[in-house]
Protein backbone atom coordinates (compact mmCIF):
# COMPACT_ATOMS: atom_id res chain seq x y z
CA UNK A 1 0.00 0.00 0.00
CA UNK A 2 2.01 3.74 -1.08
CA UNK A 3 1.54 6.28 0.78
CA UNK A 4 -0.95 8.10 -2.02
CA UNK A 5 -3.53 5.49 -1.21
CA UNK A 6 -4.30 7.35 1.96
CA UNK A 7 -5.69 10.52 -0.51
CA UNK A 8 -3.09 13.27 1.44
CA UNK A 9 -2.29 16.26 -0.37
CA UNK A 10 0.62 16.18 -2.84
CA UNK A 11 2.84 18.57 -1.47
CA UNK A 12 2.80 16.30 1.82
CA UNK A 13 3.62 13.31 -0.71
CA UNK A 14 6.65 15.27 -2.19
CA UNK A 15 8.15 15.49 1.72
CA UNK A 16 7.10 12.06 2.59
CA UNK A 17 8.99 11.04 -0.68
CA UNK A 18 11.96 12.89 -0.24
CA UNK A 19 12.31 11.80 3.77
CA UNK A 20 13.16 8.05 1.66
CA UNK A 21 9.87 7.09 2.76
CA UNK A 22 7.90 4.41 0.26
CA UNK A 23 5.38 2.78 2.04
CA UNK A 24 3.82 2.78 5.15
CA UNK A 25 4.72 1.07 8.68
CA UNK A 26 1.46 -0.92 9.96
CA UNK A 27 0.61 1.16 12.85
CA UNK A 28 0.67 4.14 10.31
CA UNK A 29 -1.72 2.07 7.73
CA UNK A 30 -4.06 1.52 10.72
CA UNK A 31 -3.70 4.86 12.20
CA UNK A 32 -3.86 7.32 9.72
CA UNK A 33 -7.12 6.41 7.76
CA UNK A 34 -9.47 6.98 11.46
CA UNK A 35 -6.93 10.25 11.99
CA UNK A 36 -8.10 12.05 8.47
CA UNK A 37 -11.63 11.09 9.00
CA UNK A 38 -11.23 13.40 12.31
CA UNK A 39 -11.62 10.42 14.55
CA UNK A 40 -9.89 10.01 18.27
CA UNK A 41 -7.28 7.34 17.91
CA UNK A 42 -5.87 4.78 21.09
CA UNK A 43 -2.77 3.02 19.65
CA UNK A 44 -0.65 0.72 21.31
CA UNK A 45 2.64 1.21 19.50
CA UNK A 46 6.13 0.38 19.64
CA UNK A 47 9.23 2.16 19.80
CA UNK A 48 10.53 2.17 16.08
CA UNK A 49 7.31 1.40 14.95
CA UNK A 50 6.47 5.02 12.48
CA UNK A 51 4.09 6.54 15.02
CA UNK A 52 5.69 10.13 14.47
CA UNK A 53 4.27 10.47 11.48
CA UNK A 54 1.37 8.22 12.20
CA UNK A 55 0.11 11.12 13.94
CA UNK A 56 1.76 13.95 11.52
CA UNK A 57 0.45 13.56 8.44
CA UNK A 58 -3.08 13.18 9.62
CA UNK A 59 -2.70 16.71 11.10
CA UNK A 60 -1.14 18.08 8.60
CA UNK A 61 -3.34 16.91 5.93
CA UNK A 62 -6.75 18.32 7.91
CA UNK A 63 -4.72 21.49 8.86
CA UNK A 64 -3.90 22.35 5.39
CA UNK A 65 -6.79 24.22 4.11
CA UNK A 66 -6.96 26.47 7.48
CA UNK A 67 -6.08 29.84 7.62
CA UNK A 68 -3.01 30.58 9.32
CA UNK A 69 -2.47 32.59 12.34
CA UNK A 70 -4.38 30.53 14.53
CA UNK A 71 -2.39 27.23 16.60
CA UNK A 72 -5.08 24.09 15.92
CA UNK A 73 -2.57 21.33 16.83
CA UNK A 74 -0.71 20.52 19.80
CA UNK A 75 1.76 17.98 20.81
CA UNK A 76 2.58 16.60 24.46
CA UNK A 77 5.74 14.39 24.72
CA UNK A 78 7.85 13.53 27.80
CA UNK A 79 11.12 14.43 26.95
CA UNK A 80 12.89 17.73 25.54
CA UNK A 81 14.51 15.18 23.08
CA UNK A 82 11.93 13.70 22.10
CA UNK A 83 9.95 17.33 21.32
CA UNK A 84 12.83 18.66 19.42
CA UNK A 85 12.90 15.39 17.02
CA UNK A 86 8.87 15.56 16.44
CA UNK A 87 9.19 19.58 15.45
CA UNK A 88 12.16 18.70 13.28
CA UNK A 89 10.22 15.99 11.60
CA UNK A 90 7.10 18.07 11.14
CA UNK A 91 9.61 20.86 9.42
CA UNK A 92 10.38 17.84 7.23
CA UNK A 93 7.35 16.58 6.32
CA UNK A 94 5.50 20.10 5.72
CA UNK A 95 8.10 21.39 3.58
CA UNK A 96 6.41 21.72 0.67
CA UNK A 97 3.48 23.43 2.25
CA UNK A 98 2.92 26.72 4.58
CA UNK A 99 2.51 24.80 7.56
CA UNK A 100 4.47 25.58 11.04
CA UNK A 101 5.34 24.26 14.13
CA UNK A 102 7.80 25.33 17.02
CA UNK A 103 8.72 23.14 19.85
CA UNK A 104 8.42 24.04 23.61
CA UNK A 105 10.28 22.53 26.48
CA UNK A 106 12.52 23.49 29.47
CA UNK A 107 16.31 24.49 29.75
CA UNK A 108 16.59 26.81 26.81
CA UNK A 109 14.82 30.59 26.93
CA UNK A 110 11.35 31.79 26.73
CA UNK A 111 11.46 34.04 24.77
CA UNK A 112 11.19 32.88 21.40
CA UNK A 113 8.66 29.99 22.72
CA UNK A 114 6.25 33.08 23.38
CA UNK A 115 6.55 34.30 20.44
CA UNK A 116 5.80 31.47 18.85
CA UNK A 117 2.63 31.57 21.01
CA UNK A 118 1.54 35.04 19.70
CA UNK A 119 2.37 34.35 15.92
CA UNK A 120 -0.04 31.55 16.05
CA UNK A 121 2.03 28.40 14.58
CA UNK A 122 -0.01 25.77 13.39
CA UNK A 123 1.43 22.97 15.74
CA UNK A 124 3.24 23.72 18.90
CA UNK A 125 4.77 20.32 20.45
CA UNK A 126 5.31 20.83 23.97
CA UNK A 127 6.52 19.51 27.30
CA UNK A 128 3.80 19.64 29.93
CA UNK A 129 5.92 21.52 32.58
CA UNK A 130 7.15 24.40 29.99
CA UNK A 131 3.74 24.22 28.84
CA UNK A 132 2.29 25.16 31.82
CA UNK A 133 4.88 28.10 32.31
CA UNK A 134 3.57 29.24 29.60
CA UNK A 135 0.14 29.17 30.82
CA UNK A 136 0.56 31.60 33.51
CA UNK A 137 0.86 34.21 31.08
CA UNK A 138 -2.21 35.75 28.79
CA UNK A 139 -0.23 35.41 25.75
CA UNK A 140 -0.87 31.53 25.90
CA UNK A 141 -4.35 30.81 24.87
CA UNK A 142 -4.56 27.40 22.52
CA UNK A 143 -8.57 28.78 21.99
CA UNK A 144 -8.74 27.70 18.90
CA UNK A 145 -6.87 23.80 19.20
CA UNK A 146 -8.42 21.31 17.03
CA UNK A 147 -5.85 18.27 17.57
CA UNK A 148 -4.67 17.55 20.53
CA UNK A 149 -1.85 14.36 20.47
CA UNK A 150 -0.05 12.78 23.29
CA UNK A 151 3.00 10.83 22.71
CA UNK A 152 4.55 8.19 25.08
CA UNK A 153 1.79 8.64 27.63
CA UNK A 154 2.79 5.86 29.08
CA UNK A 155 6.45 7.70 30.23
CA UNK A 156 4.22 10.60 31.23
CA UNK A 157 3.00 8.73 33.29
CA UNK A 158 6.53 7.26 34.56
CA UNK A 159 8.03 10.55 34.84
CA UNK A 160 5.30 11.87 37.06
CA UNK A 161 3.21 13.86 34.44
CA UNK A 162 0.21 12.57 35.15
CA UNK A 163 -0.81 15.64 37.41
CA UNK A 164 0.79 18.22 35.02
CA UNK A 165 -1.49 16.58 31.64
CA UNK A 166 -4.54 16.73 33.87
CA UNK A 167 -3.74 20.63 34.71
CA UNK A 168 -2.86 21.41 30.78
CA UNK A 169 -6.31 20.02 29.73
CA UNK A 170 -7.96 22.33 31.66
CA UNK A 171 -6.94 25.08 29.21
CA UNK A 172 -7.47 23.39 26.24
CA UNK A 173 -10.95 23.38 24.41
CA UNK A 174 -13.15 20.17 25.22
CA UNK A 175 -14.48 19.32 21.79
CA UNK A 176 -11.45 18.33 19.83
CA UNK A 177 -9.76 15.34 18.31
CA UNK A 178 -7.49 13.15 20.31
CA UNK A 179 -4.62 11.04 19.34
CA UNK A 180 -3.51 8.70 22.25
CA UNK A 181 0.13 6.73 21.41
CA UNK A 182 1.56 4.59 23.89
CA UNK A 183 4.07 1.65 23.86
CA UNK A 184 2.30 0.23 26.97
CA UNK A 185 -1.14 0.27 28.63
CA UNK A 186 -0.89 0.63 32.27
CA UNK A 187 -4.20 0.52 34.19
CA UNK A 188 -3.69 4.55 34.45
CA UNK A 189 -3.26 5.21 31.27
CA UNK A 190 -6.50 3.19 30.31
CA UNK A 191 -8.09 5.52 32.93
CA UNK A 192 -6.86 8.65 31.29
CA UNK A 193 -7.93 7.15 27.52
CA UNK A 194 -11.87 6.69 28.79
CA UNK A 195 -11.58 10.77 30.33
CA UNK A 196 -10.15 11.56 27.43
CA UNK A 197 -11.08 9.49 24.20
CA UNK A 198 -14.85 9.40 22.41
CA UNK A 199 -15.51 6.34 20.60
CA UNK A 200 -11.71 5.90 19.83
CA UNK A 201 -10.16 3.74 16.56
CA UNK A 202 -8.44 1.40 18.49
CA UNK A 203 -4.69 0.14 17.21
CA UNK A 204 -2.98 -2.98 18.30
CA UNK A 205 -4.18 -2.57 22.04
CA UNK A 206 -4.36 -6.81 22.08
CA UNK A 207 -0.32 -6.84 21.81
CA UNK A 208 2.10 -7.73 23.99
CA UNK A 209 4.87 -5.03 24.79
CA UNK A 210 7.65 -6.65 22.97
CA UNK A 211 11.05 -5.65 21.14
CA UNK A 212 10.81 -4.77 17.56
CA UNK A 213 11.81 -7.05 15.14
CA UNK A 214 15.03 -7.41 14.03
CA UNK A 215 16.49 -6.62 16.80
CA UNK A 216 19.05 -9.38 17.77
CA UNK A 217 19.52 -9.34 21.62
CA UNK A 218 22.29 -11.69 24.19
CA UNK A 219 23.06 -10.99 27.38
CA UNK A 220 26.60 -10.65 29.21
CA UNK A 221 27.10 -12.39 32.17
CA UNK A 222 29.76 -10.34 33.68
CA UNK A 223 30.82 -8.46 37.36
CA UNK A 224 30.04 -5.42 38.16
CA UNK A 225 34.03 -3.57 38.27
CA UNK A 226 34.68 -4.85 34.46
CA UNK A 227 31.66 -3.89 32.60
CA UNK A 228 33.98 -1.07 31.75
CA UNK A 229 36.49 -3.08 30.38
CA UNK A 230 34.09 -5.48 28.52
CA UNK A 231 32.46 -2.65 26.63
CA UNK A 232 36.08 -1.66 26.00
CA UNK A 233 36.97 -4.37 24.43
CA UNK A 234 33.68 -4.81 22.11
CA UNK A 235 34.22 -1.57 21.23
CA UNK A 236 38.32 -2.35 20.03
CA UNK A 237 36.93 -5.60 18.08
CA UNK A 238 35.63 -2.54 15.57
CA UNK A 239 32.38 -4.25 14.76
CA UNK A 240 30.63 -1.82 16.08
CA UNK A 241 29.76 1.37 13.98
CA UNK A 242 27.91 3.38 16.75
CA UNK A 243 26.37 1.96 19.72
CA UNK A 244 23.92 4.10 22.25
CA UNK A 245 24.65 3.12 26.00
CA UNK A 246 22.36 2.86 28.65
CA UNK A 247 23.26 3.31 32.61
CA UNK A 248 20.76 3.72 35.59
CA UNK A 249 22.02 6.76 37.02
CA UNK A 250 24.07 9.69 35.77
CA UNK A 251 26.75 9.52 38.05
CA UNK A 252 27.41 6.13 36.40
CA UNK A 253 26.95 7.61 32.86
CA UNK A 254 29.58 10.16 33.94
CA UNK A 255 32.38 7.54 35.06
CA UNK A 256 31.86 5.52 32.21
CA UNK A 257 32.12 8.19 29.81
CA UNK A 258 35.18 9.85 31.23
CA UNK A 259 36.70 6.01 31.35
CA UNK A 260 36.02 5.58 27.55
CA UNK A 261 37.36 8.86 26.83
CA UNK A 262 40.90 8.07 28.58
CA UNK A 263 40.93 4.94 26.36
CA UNK A 264 40.49 7.03 23.23
CA UNK A 265 37.06 6.03 22.66
CA UNK A 266 35.25 8.77 21.13
CA UNK A 267 32.04 9.37 23.65
CA UNK A 268 29.76 11.78 24.38
CA UNK A 269 27.44 11.85 27.59
CA UNK A 270 23.45 12.85 27.60
CA UNK A 271 21.50 12.80 31.35
CA UNK A 272 19.41 15.16 33.36
CA UNK A 273 22.19 17.08 34.72
CA UNK A 274 23.62 18.23 31.08
CA UNK A 275 22.53 21.87 30.14
CA UNK A 276 20.10 22.07 27.13
CA UNK A 277 23.05 23.29 25.14
CA UNK A 278 25.46 20.46 25.90
CA UNK A 279 22.26 17.26 25.04
CA UNK A 280 21.84 18.96 21.94
CA UNK A 281 25.26 19.09 21.18
CA UNK A 282 25.87 15.37 22.40
CA UNK A 283 22.76 14.15 19.96
CA UNK A 284 23.85 16.32 16.81
CA UNK A 285 27.53 15.10 17.61
CA UNK A 286 26.30 11.46 17.62
CA UNK A 287 23.45 11.37 14.96
CA UNK A 288 26.76 13.21 12.90
CA UNK A 289 29.10 10.47 13.29
CA UNK A 290 31.61 12.54 15.46
CA UNK A 291 31.16 10.51 18.03
CA UNK A 292 31.08 6.52 18.00
CA UNK A 293 29.27 6.30 21.75
CA UNK A 294 26.42 7.82 23.20
CA UNK A 295 26.67 7.22 26.96
CA UNK A 296 23.17 7.77 28.54
CA UNK A 297 20.26 7.72 31.42
CA UNK A 298 16.84 6.73 30.41
CA UNK A 299 16.05 10.21 29.51
CA UNK A 300 17.29 8.82 25.36
CA UNK A 301 15.50 5.85 25.92
CA UNK A 302 12.19 7.21 24.23
CA UNK A 303 11.77 8.17 20.62
CA UNK A 304 15.56 9.23 19.77
CA UNK A 305 15.77 8.59 16.39
CA UNK A 306 19.87 7.43 15.49
CA UNK A 307 19.63 6.71 11.34
CA UNK A 308 21.09 2.96 11.27
CA UNK A 309 21.92 2.58 14.85
CA UNK A 310 24.07 -0.32 14.77
CA UNK A 311 24.30 -1.45 18.66
CA UNK A 312 22.54 -0.93 22.27
CA UNK A 313 24.23 -1.19 25.21
CA UNK A 314 22.26 -1.96 28.40
CA UNK A 315 25.55 -1.27 30.65
CA UNK A 316 22.79 -1.95 33.55
CA UNK A 317 19.81 -4.18 33.02
CA UNK A 318 16.90 -1.27 33.76
CA UNK A 319 14.60 -1.90 37.08
CA UNK A 320 11.40 -1.74 35.12
CA UNK A 321 10.54 -4.25 31.93
CA UNK A 322 9.34 -1.76 30.28
CA UNK A 323 12.03 0.15 30.01
CA UNK A 324 14.18 -2.42 28.55
CA UNK A 325 12.13 -2.70 25.41
CA UNK A 326 11.87 1.19 25.03
CA UNK A 327 16.36 1.04 25.11
CA UNK A 328 16.01 -1.45 22.55
CA UNK A 329 13.89 0.14 20.40
CA UNK A 330 16.87 2.60 19.37
CA UNK A 331 17.60 0.40 17.01
CA UNK A 332 16.28 -1.77 14.10
CA UNK A 333 13.94 1.04 13.53
CA UNK A 334 11.74 1.72 10.35
CA UNK A 335 12.24 -2.13 9.84
CA UNK A 336 15.79 -2.35 9.86
CA UNK A 337 17.82 -4.44 12.11
CA UNK A 338 20.46 -3.93 14.98
CA UNK A 339 22.36 -5.45 17.79
CA UNK A 340 21.29 -5.13 21.81
CA UNK A 341 23.49 -6.21 24.24
CA UNK A 342 22.51 -6.03 28.09
CA UNK A 343 25.30 -6.82 30.66
CA UNK A 344 24.19 -8.76 33.76
CA UNK A 345 26.15 -8.98 36.82
CA UNK A 346 25.02 -11.22 39.63
CA UNK A 347 23.06 -9.08 41.48
CA UNK A 348 20.73 -8.02 38.32
CA UNK A 349 19.52 -11.55 37.82
CA UNK A 350 16.68 -10.71 39.39
CA UNK A 351 15.90 -7.40 37.16
CA UNK A 352 16.84 -10.04 33.70
CA UNK A 353 14.38 -12.58 35.00
CA UNK A 354 11.46 -9.57 35.37
CA UNK A 355 12.08 -8.68 32.11
CA UNK A 356 11.71 -11.88 30.85
CA UNK A 357 8.85 -12.84 32.46
CA UNK A 358 7.23 -9.53 31.07
CA UNK A 359 7.32 -10.34 27.29
CA UNK A 360 7.04 -14.61 28.09
CA UNK A 361 10.62 -15.39 26.28
CA UNK A 362 14.53 -16.08 27.34
CA UNK A 363 17.67 -14.50 26.45
CA UNK A 364 20.37 -16.00 24.44
CA UNK A 365 23.84 -15.53 26.16
CA UNK A 366 27.15 -14.87 25.20
CA UNK A 367 30.06 -14.85 27.43
CA UNK A 368 32.88 -12.15 28.12
CA UNK A 369 35.31 -12.03 25.27
CA UNK A 370 38.93 -12.08 26.51
CA UNK A 371 41.32 -9.03 25.40
CA UNK A 372 43.95 -11.59 24.62
CA UNK A 373 42.10 -13.71 21.94
CA UNK A 374 42.79 -13.21 18.61
CA UNK A 375 41.59 -16.09 16.81
CA UNK A 376 38.89 -13.54 15.39
CA UNK A 377 34.95 -13.90 16.19
CA UNK A 378 33.61 -16.85 18.23
CA UNK A 379 31.96 -19.97 16.31
CA UNK A 380 30.02 -20.34 19.74
CA UNK A 381 29.54 -19.10 23.13
CA UNK A 382 29.18 -20.73 26.24
CA UNK A 383 28.09 -19.78 29.04
CA UNK A 384 27.45 -20.66 32.77
CA UNK A 385 26.94 -19.49 36.33
CA UNK A 386 28.58 -21.01 39.64
CA UNK A 387 27.02 -20.69 42.83
CA UNK A 388 30.10 -20.61 45.50
CA UNK A 389 29.73 -20.73 49.40
CA UNK A 390 29.56 -16.92 51.02
CA UNK A 391 32.98 -15.02 51.16
CA UNK A 392 33.29 -12.17 53.90
CA UNK A 393 32.56 -8.51 53.22
CA UNK A 394 35.13 -6.74 52.36
CA UNK A 395 36.05 -8.32 49.22
CA UNK A 396 38.30 -7.47 45.91
CA UNK A 397 37.46 -9.60 42.72
CA UNK A 398 40.67 -11.18 41.20
CA UNK A 399 40.30 -11.68 37.61
CA UNK A 400 41.55 -14.36 35.89
CA UNK A 401 42.64 -14.27 32.03
CA UNK A 402 43.06 -16.85 29.69
CA UNK A 403 46.00 -17.22 28.31
CA UNK A 404 46.88 -15.96 24.54
CA UNK A 405 46.59 -19.05 22.25
CA UNK A 406 49.67 -20.32 20.63
CA UNK A 407 48.27 -20.51 16.66
CA UNK A 408 45.79 -18.09 15.43
CA UNK A 409 42.61 -20.40 15.66
CA UNK A 410 43.77 -22.34 18.86
CA UNK A 411 40.67 -22.96 21.56
CA UNK A 412 41.53 -20.83 24.60
CA UNK A 413 41.56 -23.71 27.24
CA UNK A 414 41.35 -21.22 30.44
CA UNK A 415 37.81 -18.99 31.46
CA UNK A 416 37.65 -15.06 31.89
CA UNK A 417 36.50 -16.11 36.02
CA UNK A 418 35.95 -13.59 38.34
CA UNK A 419 36.49 -15.01 41.58
CA UNK A 420 35.91 -13.81 45.93
CA UNK A 421 39.47 -13.88 47.74
CA UNK A 422 38.74 -16.07 50.87
CA UNK A 423 37.39 -14.85 53.62
CA UNK A 424 36.15 -11.62 51.71
CA UNK A 425 32.28 -10.86 50.57
CA UNK A 426 31.78 -10.81 46.77
CA UNK A 427 28.53 -11.69 44.79
CA UNK A 428 28.41 -15.52 43.37
CA UNK A 429 31.24 -16.96 40.99
CA UNK A 430 30.72 -16.79 37.94
CA UNK A 431 32.83 -18.34 34.76
CA UNK A 432 32.34 -17.84 31.22
CA UNK A 433 33.30 -20.42 28.63
CA UNK A 434 34.49 -19.25 25.33
CA UNK A 435 34.58 -22.04 22.16
CA UNK A 436 37.11 -20.38 19.96
CA UNK A 437 36.78 -21.38 15.92
CA UNK A 438 38.44 -20.07 12.67
CA UNK A 439 37.72 -16.73 11.84
CA UNK A 440 35.28 -16.29 9.13
CA UNK A 441 33.89 -13.42 7.34
CA UNK A 442 30.68 -12.10 8.49
CA UNK A 443 29.95 -14.99 10.46
CA UNK A 444 27.87 -14.13 13.99
CA UNK A 445 27.80 -15.93 17.31
CA UNK A 446 25.33 -18.39 17.88
CA UNK A 447 23.61 -17.93 21.27
CA UNK A 448 22.70 -20.32 24.10
CA UNK A 449 21.21 -19.73 27.46
CA UNK A 450 23.10 -19.50 30.76
CA UNK A 451 23.27 -22.96 32.41
CA UNK A 452 23.54 -24.25 28.72
CA UNK A 453 25.89 -27.50 28.06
Amino acid sequence: MPFSSFGLHPDLLRGIKEMGFTRPTPIQQDAIPPGLQGRDVLACAMTGSGKTAAFLLPILHRLMPKRRGVTRALILTPTRELAAQIEEHLSQLAVHTPMSGAAVFGGVGMGPQEHAFRTGVDVIVATPGRLLDHFRFPYAKLDGLEILVLDEADRMLDMGFLPDIRRVLKHLPPRRQTLFFSATMPAPIMTLTRELLRQPATVNLERKAAPAVGITQAVYPVAQDVKSSLLLELVKRDEMKNALVFTRTKHRANRLADFLTRHGVNCERIHGNRSQAQRTAALEGFKSGRFRLLVATDIAARGIDVEALSHVINFDVPAVPDDYIHRVGRTARAELTGDAFTFVSPEEEGDLAAIERAWASGFPASCCPTSTTTAGPPRSWRCRWRSASRPSARAKPRIERAPRPRRSGEASSRPLRVRARAGRRHPPIWSALETLGPARTGQRPTHRRPGGR
